[in-house]
């Protein structure tokens, strides 16, 4: 499976800004067809690992109405599905994301006083929700631009991976827009406060190797190295113990807005609730055996 990149939530870049991704998606693009949305959100499970890649090359991956609700629904599956441990997403052709294409969604009535809020809420802040709540831990393989909702998307996997030739672009002010799913909220608490106003107010493209070096990347390999790379990092957490990685996302994304107690305290219960779980009685019995231990996902 190839991974590649997909873009974020913009109207179509102007030719002359080499920069800036475009979602030349045609509006005859729109989904409505259960097969055609298939075809544009892959989906394969793969030795406990669920691979979700966004095929729309031609658009760079902006990601339609249409997908984004098959997305949402497939990480949801995948919490459900304990023959899921480990989930991949990922892109075909040059794009990771270019953000949101809006030309797929339903159509609206007037606009009124308070529909964008809404729509924010309903629909890029529920799509980088879905991937913050995952029960598994879920890779980023970015193997292109990463633009707008698309650079959101991928930060809020728990790791990131990058092909060098990829790029990350908080794109909004190009356009005079404010950030949306959850970019004003993932960036400082990746990289700080003044770094994250640095990218949100320039709109500067980020290259990989940039994006590495301030933490908002876990690793940067070789284009043809990212999906074995990608394949090799599912695999090692869907070997590992599942419930015990899930409760640890959850500690790690709550600290962020706790204080210690809080974080003590939720500590704590999830000790008491991984202590019931097989992997946990597993882990045990192999360190008094001195053998290596053989975790199931229960």
């Amino acid at each position: 499976m190839t991974p590649s990149p997909s873009p974020g939530s913009v109207p179509p870049a102007a030719p002359d800004d080499p920069d800036e991704p475009s979602a030349r998606a045609d509006p005859v693009d729109s989904v409505n067809a259960v097969d055609t949305v298939d075809s544009l959100v892959l989906h394969a499970t793969d030795n406990g690992v669920s691979w979700l890649t966004l095929n729309r090359p031609d658009a760079l991956n902006a990601v339609t109405w249409d997908q984004r609700e098959r997305l949402i629904g497939r990480l949801a599956d995948a919490s459900a599905d304990p023959g899921v441990r480990a989930v991949v997403l990922t892109a075909t052709g040059k794009g990771f994301c270019a953000g949101a294409d809006l030309r797929g969604a339903p159509p609206a009535g007037e606009r009124v006083a308070g529909d964008v809020a809404r729509m924010i809420r309903g629909g890029a802040q529920r799509l980088i929700t879905a991937v913050l709540d995952c029960e598994k831990p879920v890779i980023a393989a970015v193997n292109g631009t990463a633009a707008g909702l698309g650079a959101h998307l991928a930060l809020a996997c728990d790791l990131v991976l990058a092909a060098e030739s990829a790029r990350f672009i908080e794109v909004f002010v190009r356009r005079g827009l404010v950030p949306d799913g959850g970019g004003a909220y993932l960036l400082p608490r990746l990289i700080g406060p003044q770094r994250a106003k640095e990218l949100l107010f320039f709109g500067d493209a980020l290259s990989a190797a940039e994006a590495e070096r301030l933490g908002l990347v876990n690793r940067v390999v070789p284009d043809g190295e990212l999906a074995k790379t990608a394949r090799e990092w599912a695999e090692r957490l869907a070997a590992g113990p599942t419930r015990a990685l899930a409760l640890t996302k959850q500690l790690v994304n709550a600290s962020l807005d706790a204080d210690r107690s809080t974080a003590f305290a939720a500590e704590a219960a999830a000790q008491e609730i991984n202590m019931t779980t097989a992997d946990a009685q597993e882990g045990v019995a192999s360190f008094v055996a001195r053998r290596r231990p053989t975790f199931r996902g229960r």
